[in-house]
């Protein structure tokens, strides 16, 4: 292996100070290689670190306006004869070409190089960014070669001599020693070489040294005599993947799956992050399992001391354990809140970057105390599906574990986690993962999950984890240890270089390589051991094929080699535990998604444009229901034996239906369901067609109290224009506790309740003799039958009224299980007519609702909260301001900025009557920015806030 690291980028001069002009100088066939050989142009991407940077991905002053543009400002020269050479000059010097102000300190040039587009990006070997230092003082030194890649030492073989050359900023005597003795010097010189024969094995330190008369300085360099890989097996106590234990936790046996790499040493607090011959990893023979895998013992440790450590791989690129339960990220961490996680491990700045791991003997554990947790049969499952950031506003496990007496009340026996393994960054959704056996901290200790889980359980509830292993991403060490130019290497044993559907993010797993089934199956068991949790719900299952598809349509075509990949995982997971509940987002055709049911996978049903478009008032075709059901087709359903579906009407990636009925509404005389009392209703309708069709249902995060935000608002709560677009739909989103304590949603919420209970104590819903649906029609209507319950669901989703048949399935007293009525019914096929919005689920046996709600009684029709919606908002000129009084009173318009200032007001002229209005809001002479507006008509007041765009 050579030994000499060529650098990514060098300068003109060697030596510059924040004063100078400099000469940088790109190789493009180095760091990541992603712009070798590329015939276009090139640019850089560059800002300083400056004395006011928090880290080295704070960049300030960043020279080009626009990352997916061509800057000519930023336009590198290619050498006329080396096509993979490029220099561009910073005049007249860096200060000024960056534009930094006086009295800030530039410390380096952080930079990466790009085509015009931003599609290729050249990057350092880890592709990170690339930095330059800045010479601070007018004297110092350096070493020119060999160079060190990534704060690595240079390696060689035994009795190689290696051709140092040094440099100084000023002339100086120049001296050379390797471990304490002098091997050259030169005087009153700027620069030195010298060939210094290494023997001594293992480290050796290299040091220049420069004496110009009055100060001395010096750098060094360390150099390791390779040893020879030895092949060893695992032994026995440690034959698993990750980190064990050995010796009552003073000592521990790492290991790393990487086949056809030539060396590994791991580096880390136990021995200053120096590779070392001690701590290479030795290679296991070819017939471990083919799993490729090294691993060496370290001794020494002191047991329950935390310990980060990386693995240096070919002896240039530093990855974290794959296997690790705990990640320290270099950039990330330091944002997340001591509350939320006390007491984090500080990451090692001085002498890494990066992502590290984290091992620990003897660490603190969680003893689980329901043992006893029986799971709910997947017909009663009811599953609430939530993101712990905006959920809670303080983002941790501690503050989720108090919602579940909410939780409980509402009925709700699974709660479905969007992913907490650890993924990039802080702010996320969670898919974008690169370590899956840590829990991302951005949520706290991985113990406090477990408390929650364990919390669930003794409440009856239990926990679903989101699982992404259809991608991961680039801090993954195992796309890191195999990446090419700006995507996997064609080695790359878990991932395709090239993503083989439409539909993927981040880099596409393989899952009929070996290595990708071993170590998804090994994440699958983990959790399920470790945590005890219920079961997974695998993000982007359609993924999981290596038959190409170059359009949505045609990856969802039936594909017999991705049904069989999905029976291998199942059968491994029920092997681990009979009763998981495996859950995918599948979202294919028909016939491919009843052969995985057949197989035991459940599967999403996702319902939202069709309970949408009746929830708005919209009566055809995309209003029918009928697929929300897994069984008879002769009934619309799905045609499925095993009842593997699990419906929604709202999930993480759809649009809410409140913001929709809000929004767009349908109309009819003085009925609008655009009126927000009217759209709370309609929700209410909606789910008495959603909780009574059999099999598992699932809700998204307050969905429950009308949550009327739409995805696409940004964190501001703006929309931006024109809808739909997706600039703002992983933004944060306000949690809205509050909303649990309006009447109308609290409504809502006890109608979401008492449906959820029926559902689940009902045996009906589990065992019906028959099941019917007629929900194609503005009316609907269900019937479900056994020898001891029957029910009948009727409702009208027109926005006039209509004429209904109940034909209830036999004569008798009926009961209004929402409202506590009862009915005599003489004649099974008299007509109902129902009023628009208009709905009752009836049983012909009275079963009690849940305690401590009142559904009988009126609802209140919002006349405290007005209904306040103003439109357009954005606003140009002028806003309408939209609502409705339940009594005649008189109405003032308040306006004022964030800072409480008002900046209009306006009375009605006459007291306005009840009912709805519109009153012209000017806001031409406002500047543009975020206003609130107040509107208060008699004693009620209620406020909306107002985005003016001109």
């Amino acid at each position: 292996m050579p030994f000499l690291q060529a650098q990514v980028v060098t300068t003109q001069p060697t030596f510059f100070r924040e004063t100078d002009a400099v000469t940088l100088i790109y190789d493009a066939s180095q760091g990541n290689g992603a712009l070798a050989n590329f015939t276009g142009d090139v640019y850089v991407w560059t800002g300083v670190i400056t004395n006011r940077s928090t880290s080295n991905s704070d960049w300030k002053y960043v020279k080009s306006p626009n990352f997916g543009q061509a800057d000519p400002a930023a336009k590198l020269t290619r050498d006329a004869t080396n096509p993979n050479r490029y220099t561009i000059t910073l005049t007249p010097n860096v200060r000024a070409w960056y534009g930094v102000p006086a009295g800030e300190q530039i410390q380096k040039l952080g930079m990466i190089f790009k085509d015009a587009t931003g599609s290729k990006v050249g990057r350092s070997a880890t592709g990170g960014d690339i930095f330059v230092d800045v010479s601070q003082t007018d004297f110092s030194v350096a070493f020119t070669s060999p160079v060190s890649s990534n704060g690595n030492p240079i390696f060689v073989n035994s009795g190689t001599s290696v051709s140092v050359s040094g440099a100084a900023s000023v002339a100086s005597t120049l001296t050379l020693t390797l471990n304490g003795t002098q091997v050259a010097q030169q005087t009153n010189a700027t620069t030195l070489t010298a060939s210094v024969p290494v023997t001594q094995p293992g480290r050796n330190e290299l040091r220049l040294t420069a004496n110009n008369g009055t100060t001395t300085v010096a750098t060094t360099l360390s150099v390791i005599v390779r040893a020879a890989t030895v092949t060893a097996e695992l032994p026995t106590a440690a034959r698993k993947d990750g980190v064990t234990y050995l010796n009552g936790g003073t000592s521990a046996v790492v290991t790393l799956t990487a086949p056809g790499k030539e060396s590994v040493y791991v580096i880390g607090d136990f021995n200053n992050w120096q590779p070392d011959v001690a701590y290479q990893l030795k290679k296991t023979s070819a017939t471990d399992a083919a799993n490729g895998r090294w691993w060496v013992q370290i001794d020494g440790l002191t047991a329950g001391q935390e310990y980060a450590y990386q693995f240096l791989v070919n002896e240039n690129l530093r990855v974290a354990d794959p296997y690790a339960e705990k990640q320290l990220d270099s950039e990330n961490d330091k944002f997340i809140p001591a509350i939320t996680y006390p007491n984090l491990k500080a990451y090692p700045t001085q002498t890494s970057s990066g992502i590290a791991s984290v091992l620990q003997s003897n660490a603190p554990s969680y003893a689980f105390q329901a043992t006893n947790f029986q799971r709910p049969k997947r017909e009663d499952m009811v599953v609430y599906e939530l993101l712990p950031r905006d959920f809670i506003a303080r983002h941790d496990y501690q503050t989720l574990t108090d919602t579940l007496k909410y939780m409980q009340r509402l009925g709700v026996n699974v709660i479905e986690l969007m992913p907490v393994n650890e993924f990039e960054g802080n702010e996320s959704w969670g898919y974008n993962v690169s370590f899956y056996f840590a829990p991302d901290k951005y949520y706290g200790p991985k113990n406090e999950l477990k408390r929650f889980i364990d919390e669930c359980h003794k409440r009856g509830i239990a926990v679903v984890l989101d699982m992404v292993l259809n991608q991961s991403f680039g801090q993954s060490p195992m796309v890191q240890m195999y990446f090419d130019g700006d995507k996997p290497s064609a080695t790359n044993p878990w991932f395709n270089r090239d993503a083989t559907h439409p539909f993927n993010v981040g880099y596409d797993f393989n899952h009929e390589s070996a290595y990708t089934k071993y170590f998804s199956k090994r994440v699958m068991e983990f959790w399920l051991k470790e945590y005890n949790i219920d079961g997974y719900r695998f993000d982007l299952s359609k993924g999981f094929t290596q038959k190409v598809s170059t359009s949505t349509d045609a990856w969802s075509q039936y594909d017999q080699s991705r049904v069989d990949i999905w029976k291998d995982y199942h059968d491994f997971l029920v092997s681990v535990d009979p009763n998981v509940y495996p859950i995918l987002e599948h979202l294919g055709n028909n016939d491919e998604e009843k052969a995985l049911s057949d197989i035991g996978l459940m599967l999403w049903g996702k319902m939202t444009d069709n309970y949408n478009e009746a929830t708005m008032g919209y009566v055809n075709s995309k209003a029918n229901l009928s697929y929300g059901y897994y069984g008879s087709t002769t009934q619309g359903g799905r045609g499925w034996s095993k009842p593997n579906l699990v419906t929604y009407m709202e999930s993480h990636d759809e649009e809410r239906l409140m913001y929709k009925n809000l929004a767009f509404g349908n109309a009819s005389g003085s009925y609008n369901t655009k009126n927000l009392a009217t759209a709370l209703a309609r929700q209410e309708l909606a789910a008495a067609f959603f909780f009574t069709v059999p099999g598992p249902k699932m809700v998204w995060e307050f969905q429950e109290v009308g949550y009327d935000k739409s995805i696409f608002s940004c964190t501001d709560g703006t929309v931006p224009q024109p809808y739909p677009k997706d600039d703002c739909k992983l933004a944060n989103k306000l949690p809205e506790w509050n909303y649990y304590k309006e009447a109308n949603r609290r409504h809502l919420y006890d109608v979401y309740r008492s449906l959820i209970q029926l559902k689940k104590d009902e045996p009906v819903f589990e065992n019906f003799t028959s099941f019917t649906q007629d929900l194609s029609g503005g009316v609907k209507t269900i019937h479900l039958n056994n020898a001891d319950q029957d029910v009948t669901v009727i409702g009208n989703f027109d926005v006039t009224s209509a004429t209904v048949n109940p034909r209830f399935q036999k004569t008798g007293t009926w009961y209004n299980y929402l409202e506590g009525s009862s009915l005599k019914i003489n004649k099974t096929d008299s007509a109902f007519t129902l009023a628009p919005g208009q709905y009752m689920v009836y049983l012909s046996k009275k079963v009690a609702r849940p305690a401590g709600i009142v559904l009988s009684s009126k609802r209140q029709h919002d006349a405290a909260a007005l209904q306040l919606v103003a439109l357009p908002n954005p606003a140009g000129t002028t806003a309408t301001l939209r609502y409705e009084l339940g009594q005649s009173a008189p109405v003032s318009v308040t306006v004022t900025n964030l800072l409480g200032a008002t900046v209009h007001k306006a009375s009605v002229a006459t007291r306005q009557a009840a009912g709805a209005h519109d009153l012209q809001l000017p806001v031409h002479n406002l500047a543009n920015g975020v206003y609130i507006v107040r509107l208060n008509a008699g004693a009620q007041q209620q406020s909306v806030r107002l985005v003016v765009q001109h």
